[in-house]
């Protein structure tokens, strides 16, 4: 799957590779890691040691979205990071919903590495009567039937889906009517959605499945 970048000029827009677009976050993430240790220039090869990648995959990326960098004397990491936290659209708080609050739903809702990032968790939700009106995190856990109504009234634009495998396509598709487009999956499950909803599966068991092919 590709998508297009941003470009305000139609003429200008290219097909980015999905893969691409997955690999901005760590670039992001590297970029801080330096900055916050004092440094202010990265090349391509620190990158690619950091990330186990090759400097020249780096370069093509980063060349999607423009040109970043001076041959011979690196990246601005201030301006590298900022230009692609605008990019990924990290420059704005997005409101999350969080459906299924059973152990994994309140640990979700209760990590604090979302907020600093600007994913604000503004709702949480359940179908089970002993669990609706609880506290969890700040949270007054919603009934499901008030999905539609809260996301719009919240202006939610994620939604994060942690019930069992049984119930998760339902729930996904009360999100896409409700109009969540982005959602964050961790039953382990391929649901169906329509074209333009981007969904992203969270699924530990398949990364330890790939893992042990290396220690086997």
């Amino acid at each position: 799957m590709a998508t297009k970048n941003n470009s305000s000029n139609p003429a200008l827009q290219t097909v980015v590779p999905e893969v691409v677009i997955q690999r901005l976050p760590l670039y992001v993430r590297v970029l801080s890691q330096f900055s916050n240790s004092g440094h202010d220039v990265i090349s391509s090869e620190q990158l690619g040691q950091q990330l186990q990648m090759t400097p020249a995959q780096i370069r093509k990326d980063l060349s999607y979205f423009g040109r970043f960098g001076k041959q011979g004397r690196g990246y601005d990491i201030a301006m590298l990071e900022r230009q692609l936290r605008t990019i990924l659209g990290l420059d704005r708080t997005w409101n999350v919903a969080v459906i299924g609050m059973g152990r994994l739903g309140r640990a979700v809702v209760s990590y604090p590495g979302f907020a600093p990032e600007g994913f604000k968790i503004v709702s949480a939700f359940d179908s089970d009567d002993k669990i609706i009106g609880m506290d969890v995190s700040g949270l007054v856990v919603q009934s499901t039937a008030s999905l539609a109504a809260t996301v719009k009234k919240l202006d939610i634009k994620i939604g994060i889906v942690t019930v069992p495998i049984a119930h998760a396509q339902s729930v996904i598709d009360s999100l896409v009517k409700a109009g969540i487009k982005s959602i964050l999956n961790y039953a382990p499950l391929s649901p169906q959605v329509p074209s333009g909803v981007m969904v992203r599966g969270v699924d530990p068991v398949l990364s330890l499945q790939s893992m042990t092919y290396y220690i086997r």
